[in-house]
């Protein structure tokens, strides 16, 4: 006998109809021998309901009312799903968060969760009845005892951490789509259905906008082992696993405030090719990197800066041994990329840097977290350790360095974050595995053949901010990522630029980086005011951006997968403004409007389509 942790989404429970066929649903997996506890949202449309009387009443609601208001959508639909299964003759009981005993932080409107206290809920479950749990919801620790709320995707969160305090057999999230497809079928019809993807894929589509899952939940499985299925509502088909490795063991005591970081990487055998003041313009990234890709060269990290003027710089990171072939084709095709015949422009210069390392932190904790990358960026410049390139995942924060300083810079930050000798990674830790189709709990088997990329997100939602002129001195990072963290702003792609220019005899380059859409004025504000008291220069903020990624563990160690990426742009004339890569994903910031038409070329780029065309119910 299984026990199974089920959750169902607002469109699942959205009528009495539909609260009646989960109930035959649950029903019919007791019958099966199961034991089951069922996590549920609001139904349909209240909780956007619940949130526009409050704007009516308030323009700036307290987010401790908020809490209170919000959390009565769902104690509507667990009452109405446990009488429905009590019609049916299956024992069931309602609880909220409070009364399921889901204990966090005293943080209104966001609260994580700090442990689940299970007696009660064990009890209930072996007297043979099913507990219906209010998601999204919970309590502050005793002595308060506030309502809190858990923030977007608060049931996908709730459900799973359900399933790691019992221990259950797996978790199924019920939704309005068949199973985790590789793109948003709203998009692109003929997104395909996947039959497996690894937890690391899933954090980093998650966290880029695929809200078939919560990126908190994602953390919660990574972390802690659940297996994790996405299913339709509406259909008996198997779905989507979302697998994980075998975790180490871990405390469920601070649940989802557990240390952050799991693994300090390094890697010394890295060299640093730059192409400086390449033309801004559509299919210059595509010509550079197919070129590299036909000369079978596999390029680690890529970045591309904000745009000065006309032209951008355009850098990557290789392997020692290949940099002489990296070196040569970025040489020969300089020349090509000048707008200007006339060497006397100097326009597409290539740089090589050697003697560098790669140094990352790396863990699911980080997500959501804005003082993670401040944190490492403030204990590399206390050790003296300047940055020269970062790149930046959902997952893990990469800086390139001096290779002199490598060891440095890996014994402060493994002591920052308290990571043991034994835990730290080198290069290729922790990088993802592929999965083989689903068998019964968790699949694992690596396929021979994993795709190049599982999936495309796009993020509409996203500001970018340049500062310009940033002094090139260990501890700049620092003084402006932690500038955002004090202020909550949590920061997404954070490139800074190859091209270094000495004002009055301080060197200094400009930094980009992207933050939500809604943080982007008041960080912007912000950053105006202390900008002339550090000695930065203009502060430029631009909120009609798209971000589009394609994310996939297939991709390590394969060249021409990013070019394919770029090349699949350039076709349809779409300049790319950044560019950001991980092990497991690569990201290109372009125009807003150009968006939904850059998915879907790539989407088709990599023959991602299915056959069938889903239809997302209303």
């Amino acid at each position: 006998m299984a026990l199974i942790v089920q959750k169902y989404g607002g469109t699942s429970v959205g009528s009495v109809e539909r609260i009646q066929a989960v109930a035959q649903r649950v029903y019919k997996t007791v019958k099966a021998g199961n034991s089951i506890v069922v996590v549920v949202s609001a139904m349909g449309k209240t909780t956007d309901g619940l949130v526009k009387l409050a704007t009516e009443i308030s323009p700036n609601p307290n987010r401790r009312e908020m809490d209170m208001l919000l959390s009565t959508g769902e104690q509507v639909t667990i009452a109405l799903l446990s009488m429905a299964l009590q019609e049916l003759g299956q024992p069931a009981i309602s609880m909220t968060g409070a009364q399921v005993g889901i204990v966090t932080e005293a943080e209104h409107s966001r609260a994580r969760i700090l442990h689940i206290e299970t007696t009660r809920l064990t009890r209930h479950i072996n007297a043979g009845k099913v507990v219906v749990v209010a998601g999204f919801q919970g309590t502050s620790s005793a002595g308060e005892m506030e309502i809190t709320t858990l923030g977007r995707g608060g049931s996908d969160t709730s459900a799973v951490a359900i399933a790691a305090a019992l221990g259950a057999s797996f978790c199924e999230i019920y939704t309005d789509v068949p199973g985790i497809l590789t793109t948003d079928p709203r998009l692109v019809a003929e997104a395909q259905l996947m039959d497996a993807i690894s937890c690391d894929e899933m954090l980093e589509l998650a966290s880029l906008g695929a809200k078939v899952l919560h990126p908190r939940a994602v953390e919660i499985a990574r972390n802690y082992g659940v297996p994790l299925v996405v299913r339709s509502s509406w259909t008996d088909q198997p779905g989507t696993w979302v697998t994980s490795a075998k975790p180490q063991g871990r405390s469920l005591i601070n649940l989802e405030i557990a240390r952050p970081v799991d693994h300090v990487e390094f890697d010394t055998n890295q060299a640093k090719v730059a192409l400086l003041r390449v033309p801004d313009k559509p299919g210059v990234a595509a010509r550079l990197f197919g070129e590299i890709s036909r000369q079978k060269v596999d390029v680690d990290l890529i970045i591309q800066s904000v745009h000065e003027g006309n032209s951008n710089d355009i850098a990557f990171t290789v392997t020692t041994p290949i940099l002489k072939r990296a070196e040569a084709v970025a040489t020969a095709i300089a020349p090509a990329l000048r707008s200007q015949p006339n060497p006397k422009f100097d326009e597409a210069e290539v740089m090589v840097e050697h003697n560098i390392a790669k140094v990352s932190i790396a863990g699911a904790g980080m997500i959501g977290r804005p003082g993670v990358a401040a944190k490492m960026f403030a204990t590399l410049a206390e050790a003296g350790v300047n940055i020269q390139m970062i790149s930046t995942s959902e997952v893990k924060v990469s800086c390139v360095v001096d290779a002199a300083q490598c060891d440095r810079a890996v014994l402060a930050l493994r002591t920052a974050f308290e990571i043991e000798a034994g835990e730290q990674g080198s290069r290729g830790a922790g990088e993802s595995a592929c999965i083989d189709s689903p068998l019964p709990l968790r699949p694992s088997a690596p396929l021979p053949n994993c795709p190049l990329v599982r999936g495309v997100a796009l993020d509409l939602k996203q500001a970018r901010l340049a500062i310009r002129q940033l002094p090139d001195r260990p501890g700049m990072a620092a003084k402006l990522f932690g500038l955002l963290a004090q202020h909550n702003i949590s920061v997404d792609m954070i490139i800074q630029s190859q091209r270094c220019r000495v004002i009055d005899g301080v060197p200094r380059r400009d930094i980009a980086f992207t933050v939500s859409q809604m943080d982007g004025e008041s960080a912007k504000e912000m950053l105006i005011q202390v900008a002339a008291e550090l000695g930065w220069g203009e502060v430029v903020l631009d909120s009609a951006i798209a971000k589009v990624s394609i994310v996939g563990a297939g991709m390590v160690g394969q060249p021409g997968v990013a070019a394919k990426m770029f090349e699949a742009l350039a076709q349809q004339q779409i300049n790319i403004q950044m560019i950001a890569t991980s092990e497991i994903k690569t990201s290109c910031v372009v125009a807003q409007e150009q968006g939904v038409k850059a998915l879907q070329a790539i989407h088709t780029a990599f023959g991602l389509a299915g056959s069938e065309k889903f239809v997302v119910p209303a």
